[in-house]
C-alpha cells in the first residue's frame, strides 16, 4: 500500500512575475546607456543583455528585436516610468484637461514639456541619428512622429471644445501649431545647438503657443 501523495506545491506565478518585470527594468536601463554612449548602430542586444544581467533571448522575448527595444527605452523616457497606463488617463493630461484658463494650461503644457525633454530628447537625437541609415531606426522615428501628431491633434480638438481658439484658428491649424513648438528639431536648434536652457526654452514655447492660439489678453482697468 502506497503513503499519502504529498500535494504539488502551488505554482507561485506571482515570483516570475516579480523577476520579469525586474528584468525588463534592468534591459531598459541598461539599452538607455548604451543607447546614448555609443549610438544606436553600435549597440547590439548582447551589449544590453551583458548589462542587464540576463540573456540575449529574454531581451528578445520581451523586445522582440533591437528596434523594438529603442521605442520602448523612448516611450519609458517620455512619460517617466514603465507603466501600462494610456497618455490621455496619465495625471498630468487630467490636471491640464481640467485646468479652466487656456494661458496656463498652455504653459502648464510647456513646464511639462521642459521636464519630460530632460529625459527623452536625448534619446530622440539617438533615434533620429540612426534613422538617417537604418531604415528600422526610421520606422521607430517615423512611428515617434505619428504619436506625437496623435496627441497634439487631441489637444488641438481639447483647445477648440473648450473656445479657446482665437477666432480664425481652427483644430487643424492649432494641431499643426502644437506640433511645431513641440518638435524635437526645434528643442535640438535652441537647446542643443544654440545652448539655451530648457527653463527658457519652456518659456519661449509657452509665450509661443499662447500668441499663436489664444485671443489676446483684453488691456487692464
Amino acid at each position: 500500500m502506497s503513503g499519502p501523495v504529498k500535494p504539488r506545491r502551488a505554482y507561485d506565478a506571482s515570483r516570475r512575475r516579480v523577476q520579469a518585470r525586474a528584468n525588463r527594468a534592468a534591459v531598459l536601463a541598461a539599452a538607455r546607456r548604451l543607447f546614448l554612449e555609443r549610438g544606436y548602430a553600435a549597440t547590439t542586444i548582447g551589449d544590453v543583455a551583458g548589462e542587464a544581467g540576463v540573456s540575449a533571448p529574454t531581451v528578445y522575448k520581451v523586445f522582440a528585436n533591437k528596434p523594438g527595444l529603442l521605442k520602448a527605452v523612448v516611450d519609458v523616457a517620455i512619460v517617466g516610468d514603465d507603466e501600462p497606463v494610456p497618455l490621455m488617463e496619465r495625471e498630468f493630461v487630467q490636471r491640464n484637461m481640467a485646468e479652466p484658463d487656456p494661458r496656463t494650461k498652455l504653459t502648464m503644457y510647456a513646464e511639462h514639456f521642459r521636464t519630460t525633454a530632460e529625459r527623452s530628447m536625448p534619446l530622440a537625437m539617438v533615434v533620429r541619428e540612426a534613422a538617417a541609415s537604418d531604415p528600422a531606426a526610421a520606422e521607430v522615428w517615423e512611428q515617434l512622429q505619428r504619436e506625437r501628431l496623435t496627441g497634439m491633434t487631441a489637444f488641438a480638438a481639447h483647445l477648440k471644445a473648450g473656445r479657446h481658439l482665437r477666432r480664425g484658428v481652427t483644430a487643424d491649424e492649432a494641431r499643426d501649431l502644437l506640433w511645431t513648438y513641440t518638435s524635437p528639431d526645434l528643442y535640438d536648434l535652441l537647446v542643443h545647438q544654440r545652448g539655451w536652457s530648457r527653463t527658457r526654452f519652456a518659456t519661449f514655447q509657452a509665450a509661443a503657443l499662447i500668441a499663436a492660439l489664444l485671443p489676446p489678453e483684453p488691456p487692464p482697468g
